[in-house]
């Protein structure tokens, strides 16, 4: 059996300016409803949570039934006329959750556990920015050709069923293994959109290639496919050059103002840094989506990367743009990116040791120097000349296999020990490892 994973799709409405009017009161009288409704989970907790069912347990308090004449709270009845009950449902699940992880972080703070001794309690806030989940054919309906949403919502005096026009939707409703779930209004901004969540079941990828990527400055990924044997497929440089270039401007811009201010203030600058972010998070995108088609297109099943989570570049030296180039690097948010992206298509992400896969030579022959006036070029003990971020990711498929062979550790960094300590290399994995195993693999089937 498969495991699934949820992602979402934002489907962008398009309603008139009466339509939205309804969506902004629609999310509004939900929200007064979540925040009368928190204080009455708050206060009866105890019995709630020793219910058979809570959610049956806080209905009973204030939802009227012939069953259930007299409710506690008959507030909700006159304020919320004709709620919906599925709204209503969706309402106390959210409640329910947030109560239950205040309480869990206010017992935590009266147990000690605090970053500090002096910590304050943590505080419980009613007016949370929920939105209401639609269920569909309960709150919400779609068209055959999902061109038009008809969506039950608040007047001001009553619920009534609008029909809004659907802009955009993506691909993963077409998916033969998406299963779409109950969507969520989103109004923002005097714009609106539906926020559809797709439970997946990919189908596990089985091809015996990886592809390794070197995730570096000059080249922003170098990715390498890579067999068993040591043999490499494929190459491919992803580099964003114009990406780079509007963000780098941005954040000249940044100095330029920062140079004529006397003290900076918090908040300095905070759009252009919102601007900066999101070109680095778009140039993210793009190339993890690009390194994923690569991927897939040549049969690889996994993606493989450094594992450099907890390292921490140094800077460069006095007036040079090193330290600008490491803080808009795309490290960690490259690798998510291409993880979520890559297991949508039933793949995986691994990570490996990174000390030395750009520093050692692919082939065996020992480190290797850079060039100082272009990085990007290295140059072998035997003279050859060649590129350094290609170096790297071809030493990261190395270490994968490497283990995988049970030629190496977990992390990859050396071989397997052995009882002669004159027997064991002392060098880093490197690509070459991979074709002595080949070759005495075959020399011992002769």
């Amino acid at each position: 059996m498969t495991n699934s994973i949820v992602r979402i799709d934002r489907w962008q409405l398009n309603p008139t300016p009466e339509q939205l009017n309804y969506l902004e009161a629609t999310v509004g009288e939900y929200r007064s409803f979540c925040k009368a409704l928190s204080y009455v989970v708050m206060g009866h907790w105890t019995e709630i949570v020793d219910s058979p069912s809570r959610c049956a347990a806080v209905e009973k308090l204030i939802h009227k039934t012939s069953s259930n004449p007299n409710p506690k709270y008959q507030y909700f009845q006159k304020r919320f006329y004709k709620f919906p009950s599925y709204l209503r449902r969706a309402a106390i699940e959210f409640v329910l959750g947030q109560v239950s992880s205040f309480l869990t972080r206010y017992y935590d703070w009266q147990s000690g556990n605090r970053k500090r001794k002096d910590a304050l309690p943590p505080r419980f806030n009613p007016e949370a920015g929920c939105y209401p989940a639609l269920y569909r054919g309960q709150c919400v309906k779609f068209d055959l050709w999902l061109t038009v949403a008809q969506i039950k919502v608040w007047n001001g005096s009553d619920w009534i069923w609008i029909d809004v026009q659907i802009m955009q939707v993506r691909k993963r409703h077409l998916l033969a293994h998406s299963k779409s779930l109950s969507p969520s209004l989103i109004v923002r901004n005097g714009k609106a959109h539906l926020s559809v969540p797709f439970k997946l079941h990919p189908s596990k990828l089985g091809g015996k290639l990886v592809c390794a990527v070197d995730v570096g400055i000059n080249t922003t990924a170098t990715a390498t496919i890579v067999s068993s044997d040591g043999t490499v497929i494929s190459r491919a440089f992803f580099h964003r050059g114009g990406d780079i270039d509007r963000r780098d401007k941005v954040l000249g811009q940044i100095r330029h103002k920062a140079k004529l201010t006397k003290k900076l203030h918090k908040g300095f600058c905070k759009g252009l840094y919102r601007r900066a972010k999101g070109i680095n998070h778009n140039m993210a995108q793009h190339i993890s989506k690009e390194i994923v088609q690569f991927a897939h297109q040549h049969g690889a099943s996994v993606i493989v990367f450094e594992n450099l989570k907890d390292w921490k570049p140094k800077a460069g030296k006095k007036r040079s743009t090193l330290k600008q180039r490491f803080h808009g690097w795309l490290h960690r948010l490259l690798v998510q990116l291409t993880e979520n992206k890559f297991v949508e298509v039933g793949g995986k992400v691994e990570l490996v040791y990174p000390r030395g896969t750009s520093s050692w030579a692919y082939d065996g022959s020992g480190q290797l120097k850079r060039s100082k006036s272009n990085y990007a070029l290295a140059t072998f003990q035997s003279g050859k000349r060649y590129n350094a971020d290609l170096n790297g990711s071809q030493n990261i498929a190395a270490r994968y296999w490497a283990y995988k062979l049970k030629l190496a550790y977990r992390n990859g960094r050396q071989l397997l020990s052995s009882k002669s300590s004159g027997s064991k290399s002392r060098m880093p994995i490197t690509l070459s490892h991979l074709w002595r195993d080949k070759d005495a693999t075959l020399l011992s089937a002769r």
